[in-house]
C-alpha cells in the first residue's frame, strides 16, 4: 500500500530532529517520489542528466526486468551533492520510506564527514548535465556513430586511472564560486604545458604511469579537441564516483547502523511496526551466502562492534591503552571521518567478528570450492588485498614511445591472477582508437611472460624471452 505525501513528510521532520539528536550532521536532503522506471533509470546512469550511453541502457533493463518479476528491489536512491538528492520509490509503504530515510541521512552524513568525499564536486548534477548537452553537441557536429565509438574505447579504460591523495578541505572552500561550469573539468595537473616543452624528459612517461586515462589527455597527440574532451569528461565523473568505490563497506554499514539505530531507539514505533521493521532490516543487512560479502552485513557489524568495545573496554584495553568507558559513538564518529574500507577493515576487522560471521578464503580445486584458509588474519588481510585497485589488474603505462615509432608499451604487475585474454585483446582494439599507434600489453599466461598486441589490423601475442 502506497503512503500519502504527508505522512512522509511528517516522517521526515521526525527521523531528521532525531538523527540530529543522536549527533548526525548531514547534509540537507532533498526526497522526491518517483515510479519505478525513474528509479531504474537514475539507478542506471547513477548522476540525473548523465550523458547518454547504451551501456546504461543495458544496466536499466536489467534492473527493471529483476524488479518487474519480482527479484530485486531498489527502494531508495541518494545522489552525493549539497544538498543532496534522495528517491523513494512510489509502492513504498509508509513503514519502508521511514527505514529508507533514516538509512539516507547515514549516507548524507557520510559524504559530508568522511574525509575521501572530500574532493568531490558537489554540483555533480550540474556538471554531468554540461557534460551531456556537450557530448550531445559533438553528435551532432561529428555524427552520432562516431561519438559512440569514441565513448566506448574511452569507457573501456574508465578504471584504469589514479585517484588523488584524500586531503581535507578548508571549510569555505565548500561553497567557494568557480568562475566558469568548466573548472573541475580541466584539473588534469600533469597535462603539459607549453612552458615546460623545453624540459619534457625524453622518457614519455618519465616513470611507469598508472593514470592511462590522464595519460592519453595528455599526450595522444592526434585526437580532437572534442575527444579530448570526452575523455576529459570520463575521468571527471570517475573521480565523483571513486570515494563510493573506496567506502563502499564503511559507507553501507554506517548507513544501516544508523537506520537501525534510529528505527529502534528513536520513533516511537509500535509492536506491529518494530516486527514489520526487523523483517525489511534483515533482509538488508542478511549474511550475502556462503561465497560471498553483503557489504552492508559486513560494515554494520564493524561499527556495532567498534561501539561495543569503546563502550566496554577490556580491563586490559583500560590498562595499557587508557581506554575510557562510554566513548563508542565518540570512535565512530572518528573512524567515519578518516577511514576507507581498506583501513577500516585491517584497523577493525577481529578476531571474534571474523569467527563469528565464518569467513574464510576459498579456491576453486578440480571443479569444487573448497576452503584454504580459516586462520582471522589471513582472512582479513585476503579481503583488504582483494580491493587494491579496486578489484582490477593494476597497468601501468611504460612507454609513450616504444620501438622510438610512438607506439604504446602497458604493463600488467601480475599479482598471481591472469587477465582474460579475449577481454584484453578487444580492449587493445580499443587503446588503438584512442592512440592511433600499435599498442602493446605486457603480461603473465601459463607463468610465461607475453606481449599482447594490436596494429590496427589483428591482434597477436609474443612470447618474452628472459
Amino acid at each position: 500500500m502506497t503512503t500519502t505525501m504527508h505522512d512522509t513528510e511528517k516522517a521526515l521532520q521526525e527521523i531528521w530532529d532525531a538523527a540530529v539528536r543522536l549527533g548526525l550532521d548531514p547534509f540537507p536532503t532533498h526526497f522526491e517520489v518517483v515510479p519505478a522506471n525513474i528509479m531504474y533509470e537514475l539507478g542506471a546512469y547513477g548522476i540525473p542528466g548523465r550523458f547518454s550511453h547504451w551501456t546504461h541502457g543495458k544496466a536499466y533493463w536489467h534492473m527493471k526486468t529483476m524488479y518487474d518479476y519480482g527479484l530485486s528491489k531498489i527502494y531508495e536512491l541518494v545522489i552525493n551533492t549539497n544538498p543532496s538528492l534522495a528517491f523513494l520509490l512510489e509502492t513504498n509503504s509508509l513503514l519502508e520510506n521511514k527505514m529508507v530515510i533514516a538509512h539516507v541521512l547515514g549516507h548524507t552524513d557520510f559524504f559530508k564527514h568522511n574525509m575521501y568525499f572530500d574532493h568531490t564536486s558537489r554540483q555533480m548534477v550540474e556538471s554531468a548535465s554540461l557534460n551531456a548537452e556537450r557530448i550531445a553537441r559533438y553528435e551532432f557536429e561529428h555524427g552520432t556513430l562516431a561519438v559512440e565509438k569514441f565513448l566506448d574505447a574511452v569507457l573501456s579504460i574508465k578504471e584504469h586511472f589514479a585517484p588523488p591523495a584524500p586531503r581535507r578541505r578548508k571549510p569555505q572552500d565548500e561553497s567557494a564560486p568557480r568562475t566558469t561550469p568548466y573548472d573541475d573539468l580541466w584539473d588534469l595537473d600533469k597535462a603539459p604545458r607549453k612552458d615546460e616543452e623545453d624540459r619534457k624528459p625524453r622518457r614519455i612517461p618519465p616513470e611507469p604511469e598508472p593514470d592511462i586515462v590522464q595519460f592519453l589527455f595528455a599526450y595522444a597527440t592526434d585526437l580532437e579537441d572534442w575527444q579530448r574532451d570526452i575523455i576529459a569528461i570520463v575521468r571527471q565523473e570517475q573521480l565523483y564516483f571513486l570515494p563510493q568505490m573506496q567506502t563502499k563497506i564503511m559507507n553501507e554499514g554506517w548507513a544501516s547502523y544508523w537506520h537501525y539505530k534510529l528505527m529502534n531507539d528513536a520513533l516511537n514505533l509500535g509492536p506491529a511496526e518494530l516486527a514489520q521493521f526487523g523483517a525489511l532490516h534483515a533482509g538488508v543487512v542478511s549474511p550475502g551466502g556462503r561465497m560471498r560479502i553483503n557489504p552492508y552485513y559486513l560494515g554494520f557489524r564493524i561499527w556495532q562492534d567498534i561501539e561495543r568495545r569503546w563502550d566496554h573496554p577490556t580491563a586490559e584495553e583500560r590498562e595499557r591503552l587508557g581506554r575510557k568507558p562510554g566513548k563508542g559513538r565518540e570512535k565512530m564518529f572518528e573512524v567515519r571521518e578518516a577511514e576507507n574500507d581498506q583501513s577500516f577493515l585491517r584497523h577493525y576487522l577481529t578476531e571474534e567478528l571474523v569467527r563469528d560471521m565464518d569467513m574464510y578464503t576459498y579456491r576453486l580445486v578440480d571443479d569444487e570450492w573448497q576452503v584454504v584458509e580459516t586462520d582471522w588474519r589471513v582472512v582479513r588481510d585476503t579481503l583488504v588485498r582483494s580491493m587494491d585497485n579496486f578489484g582490477h589488474p593494476y597497468i601501468t603505462v611504460d612507454d609513450g614511445d616504444y620501438r622510438q615509432n610512438r607506439e604504446l608499451y602497458l604493463r600488467h604487475h601480475f599479482d598471481g591472477t591472469e587477465l582474460d585474454i579475449r577481454y584484453a585483446e578487444k580492449t587493445l582494439q580499443y587503446l588503438y582508437v584512442l592512440w592511433n599507434r600499435s599498442v602493446h600489453l605486457e603480461t603473465v599466461i601459463d607463468e610465461r611472460r607475453v606481449r599482447l598486441s594490436y596494429d590496427g589490423r589483428r591482434n597477436s601475442k609474443t612470447v618474452i624471452n628472459e
